[in-house]
């Protein structure tokens, strides 16, 4: 199959790139208001410079540009993020099990933004944007405790991992809900941000991670090679002139800050960092230079289709995205989990 200069099929990257596209429009289309792709693109199209005249009027443009086109990014971002963070995380620990919501870093953060939606006015005058800072600080605590109780009390295992981020997310699962119940009046926002959803954001939201996301997503993407180094063994990386410690500090803390930037303004949604990098590794092969750009674009699609399901499928209702991702998550995590023991066996 042809390669690109860094190592990605530029068949499934295209076809990955594609897909996106296509879900982006049908998450715009998507809703009680019907609007046409065709219309779409072309209203897009007529917001460049010496663009066309748009056909939708000026309630259809208002509707497709302040609410549907900020959800669809922000979907868009939020399955990136996690997605290439689960990816970074299996390649960093060598687990295929290894994903944000498992090992602690998704816990780890919905406690950090729980602490600042709870306690940030005491402190700040914009606690909103501390929002994000809090998540990351929470996500490294998370991860690092997981895979330190892995490590010394399990062995390192791949089900010592498992059980260690359960663990660990269990006991700041418990910690948010101790803070939550400090502050009763949030109870409602909380709530309804722990479930995991995308309707809630719009331009600010994608304009406060944006800064968070260029950077979490650069690093992991410039570390793939690394990561093909550590696969080697840390002896041959050495060998290589690799300093395995120093780059697992970095993946992690990029992961992190990753999962970190998404949980801040989606809430917890669960599986989207396991899922797709093993969808993605079957198709383009086991080098992280191709599994992470081609996980990051493929992540992208899967959670603005999975938001379209969330709002439609019991519509005028609609479900919170992280139920929709554990309906499909916990049958494929239960199928990795007997495939990875089989071939431990």
């Amino acid at each position: 199959m042809t390669r690109g200069v860094v190592g990605v099929p530029l068949g499934w990257s295209a076809g990955s790139l594609v897909a996106l596209a296509v879900a982006v429009v049908f998450g715009i289309s998507a809703g009680a208001a019907s609007l046409s792709a065709t219309d779409i693109v072309l209203h897009l199209l007529s917001l460049l410079p010496f663009g066309t005249e748009t056909p939708l009027t000026e309630r259809q443009a208002a509707l497709l540009v302040e609410l549907r086109l900020p959800r669809v990014i922000m979907g868009a971002v939020v399955g990136a993020l996690l997605a290439t963070a689960g990816a970074a995380y299996q390649g960093v620990f060598r687990n295929p099990l290894a994903d944000p919501y498992l090992l602690g870093a998704a816990s780890g953060a919905g406690l950090g933004a729980t602490a600042i939606i709870v306690f940030g006015s005491e402190f700040s005058d914009s606690p909103r944007a501390l929002v994000p800072v809090a998540a990351f600080a929470g996500a490294l605590v998370g991860v690092a405790a997981a895979y330190l109780l892995g490590t010394t009390a399990g062995g390192g295992g791949t089900s010592s991992l498992v059980l260690a981020g359960v663990a660990v997310s269990s006991f700041l699962a418990a910690a948010q809900t101790f803070v939550q119940q400090m502050g009763t009046d949030q109870l409602q926002r909380i709530y309804a941000w722990l479930l995991g959803g995308l309707g809630r954001g719009g331009w600010d939201d994608v304009r406060l991670i944006a800064p968070y996301t260029v950077l979490g997503l650069l690093i992991l993407l410039v570390c793939g090679y690394l990561l093909d180094m550590l696969a080697l063994g840390d002896d041959k990386a050495v060998s290589l002139g690799l300093n395995p410690a120093i780059v697992r500090i970095v993946v992690i803390s990029a992961a992190s800050l990753a999962t970190a930037a998404a949980v801040s303004v989606s809430g917890l949604i669960g599986f989207v960092g396991i899922v797709v990098p093993h969808i993605v590794r079957r198709l383009v092969g086991s080098s992280y230079r191709a599994i992470l750009p081609v996980t990051m674009i493929v992540g992208a699609a899967f959670l603005v289709v999975v938001d379209i399901v969330a709002r439609t499928v019991v519509s005028p209702a609609e479900l919170p995205i992280g139920v929709v991702t554990a309906f499909l998550g916990a049958p494929f995590f239960v199928l990795i989990l007997r495939t990875t023991r089989h071939h431990a066996t």
